[in-house]
């Protein structure tokens, strides 16, 4: 042990004998017979084991046997929490309706908000959790969690009021995001302004009062919201104090990422549509660009992000499931790992960055997870593999051995 470094006193961990995957500039550096100390649930030390600090007698001591060992994955985008499924709607697809086809005939989302103002916040908790389950079976300590399938102010309270209660009954930290500008309900078809003011901003400000929403989110597009529209919501969030997101450019480019990114965005997500232009603007904001493969997979689009436009602008790229019941009924981050190389060519390095690093960037959870880094929490995810190569590469295969967080393993 190095001299001088000393674990205080305390509930004390020492996982050794790992093969551990920081990231150094963004590139996955493998620590070979690598360590990570622990304590009170939070990271004290992580690197080569000839440097690990002394730690205390009564330290718990776990051989990995050289299994890989990554920060946990984070899934920063997801719908988890709403009612009914739209099976439906995927057989309509597959007869040839387009997304905005289906919703402007009044289908889509709106069987999902029937379903779902039908539900309690027992019940939306207790649809949620299979899904949820699904999640941390592949390591993920940390999701998102976002409202907008109530588009009326009880039922998107209660949908938030449902994911916070996710972490009284799973080990999951939960962050959440009030979308009530996810779509215009058919009681304000004709009134946008109308539902802006009398529900959107009125329910962020009784969301904010009760402690629910962690960031506010909005969906800009033809079908849903404009820029103009989404001004004023924006601008009560940075009244309130609350961080803004946007899923921007998925089906055309509406301009959302420039509003995102006028508004320091924790990020920016779907962006089939961006220019170059776009992602310079991102860059300037310190926003996340969140990739979302599994809507892009289940609608069939053609259009790709322009990697290439956020790799030059050095806009960080986080992954995520976008888990929902219509567009990307995923629950898998391992396989958004795999979609975002193999539809969009991100690196390994990015997929696991996408899914630990920028991921918690995206949330504004950088300083609390996302790294193997001393002061951060010890969540973590022990593999049966030998490098990250093999988490991105393989498809419906759960290599995961297990699941620490917050400094303690959770059943799987």
């Amino acid at each position: 042990m190095a001299a001088g470094l000393t674990a205080a006193s305390g509930t004390t961990t020492l996982w050794r004998n790992a093969t551990l995957a920081p990231l150094v500039d963004g590139e996955p550096a493998l620590v070979p017979d690598g360590a990570i100390l622990a304590r009170d649930g939070r990271i004290v030390y992580a690197g080569p084991s000839s440097e690990a600090p002394d730690i205390p007698g009564n330290a718990t001591v776990e051989d990995l046997e050289g299994r890989l060992v990554t920060s946990a994955p984070i899934d920063c985008h997801t719908h988890l929490v709403h009612g009914g499924n739209r099976a439906r709607e995927f057989e309509m697809r597959l007869e040839g309706a387009s997304y905005a086809e289906i919703s402007r005939a009044g289908g889509g989302i709106f069987s999902t908000v029937e379903a779902t103002r039908g539900l309690s916040v027992d019940d939306l908790v207790a649809s949620a959790l299979p899904r949820l389950d699904a999640l941390l079976a592949e390591g993920v300590s940390t999701v998102e969690v976002k409202s907008g399938y109530g588009l009326e102010i009880d039922a998107e309270l209660n949908m938030l009021r449902a994911a916070r209660a996710l972490e009284k009954h799973r080990p999951v930290r939960v962050r959440t995001s009030y979308l009530a500008a996810h779509a215009i309900p058919p009681e304000y078809r004709d009134d946008r302004a109308g539902y802006i003011a009398e529900v959107v901003i009125p329910g962020l400000e009784k969301a904010h009062a009760e402690g629910l929403a962690d960031a506010v989110d909005g969906f800009c597009e033809s079908i849903a919201f404009s820029v103009e529209d989404l001004a004023p919501v924006f601008a009560r969030a940075a009244e309130l104090g609350l961080p803004v997101k946007l899923h921007a450019e998925q089906l055309s480019r509406a301009g959302g990422t420039q509003l995102a990114a006028r508004h320091g965005a924790l990020s920016a997500d779907h962006l089939e549509y961006i220019e170059d232009e776009d992602a310079a603007a991102l860059a300037r904001a310190g926003s996340v660009a969140v990739i979302l493969p599994g809507a892009f997979y289940t609608l069939r689009e053609t259009r790709k992000p322009d990697i290439a436009a956020l790799r030059a602008h050095k806009v960080p790229m986080a992954l995520a499931t976008d888990a929902n019941p219509g567009t990307s009924p995923l629950t898998s981050i391992l396989l958004s790992m795999n979609m975002g190389a193999t539809f969009f060519g991100m690196t390994i390095a990015e997929c696991l960055a996408g899914v630990t690093c920028h991921a918690a960037r995206a949330l504004g959870l950088s300083q609390e997870t996302g790294t193997l880094a001393p002061g951060l929490s010890a969540d973590f995810a022990i593999w049966d593999c030998e490098t990250p190569a093999e988490l991105v590469y393989r498809i419906g295969f759960n290599p995961l051995h297990a699941r620490i967080f917050r400094g303690e393993r959770t059943l799987l």
